[in-house]
């Protein structure tokens, strides 16, 4: 395992923050994800990914903003917080999610990370998981993954 630190490689970790970012800046202006995905686009997102570990160091809100205009994302009416009956996941939470789904994407099919990122934010499961009164984030990520690969819910 070159180059890897602790128990993870680092980065897995600049996948992580990158999709918690994604739902942090999807909250804020109250987009689907996959908007909010589509918005930054592929450049800005691997910019995200490459800097991962520098944008850590900074403040979530502040990175956020600075994508949000930079991007120009207009504010939604999609609100999965407010709509939420339950304990709300955090943007955290949620991007451990999906960085594990998108990993095994990324093996599985043989694609780069921001490839498959863009892939599973643009499918039929990102709904899913963004459903906060499902339990589909608490679910297994093969489990997941399985749903994904078979594109429905099994």
């Amino acid at each position: 395992m070159q180059n890897q630190i602790g128990r993870e490689n680092p980065k897995d970790n600049d996948l992580f923050y990158t999709c918690s970012l994604i739902d942090y800046i999807a909250r804020k202006t109250k987009n689907v994800r996959a908007d909010i995905v589509n918005q930054l686009g592929k450049e800005r997102i691997v910019k995200i990914y490459e800097l991962a570990d520098v944008y850590h160091c900074d403040n979530i809100e502040r990175v956020a903003e600075d994508f949000i205009a930079e991007a120009n994302i207009k504010a939604g009416t999609f609100d999965n917080v407010k709509a939420c009956q339950y304990i709300i996941p955090s943007y955290w939470d949620i991007g451990k999610v999906y960085k594990r789904l998108i990993k095994m994407v990324s093996e599985k099919e043989d694609v780069n990370v921001i490839d498959a990122l863009i892939k599973v934010y643009n499918s039929f499961i990102s709904d899913k998981i963004d459903d906060y009164n499902s339990s589909l984030y608490y679910e297994n990520p093969s489990y997941i993954f399985t749903c994904y690969e078979e594109n429905k819910m099994i």
